[in-house]
């Protein structure tokens, strides 16, 4: 079976769209922190934007762990999930490792 770019720049742009989720999640929190404490700001929007950081965690935390399969290419399934959700961070890069993930699906065990 011959390997080609495909599967390893997959996993490379799933951790990259992975790891933008982390810090957007990291984000939400400090900024939920930060907000609390400001007498302007409505008494929600800490929570919502909390409410936020963990859907983002999960999204990163699943496109890293994809994208760690798609470069060693194992478990197609886990390589595509993480490409799919690598698509909320950033949709343009998500889309390439959807279709890269797919293309390359041969190339996995």
């Amino acid at each position: 079976m011959k390997k080609t770019w495909m599967p390893t720049t997959a996993g490379i742009l799933d951790i990259i769209c992975g790891a933008f989720a982390l810090i957007g999640s990291f984000g939400c929190v400090v900024g939920a922190g930060i907000t609390r404490f400001l007498p302007e700001v409505p008494r929600f929007v800490p929570a919502l934007t909390l409410a936020l950081a963990v859907p983002l965690l999960v999204v990163g935390v699943l496109a890293i762990v994809g994208g760690i399969y798609a470069v060693k290419r194992k478990k197609w399934g886990w390589a595509l999930t993480g490409s799919i959700v690598a698509l909320f961070p950033w949709w343009p890069l998500g889309i390439a490792a959807i279709v890269f993930t797919v293309l390359a699906k041969n190339e996995f065990e």
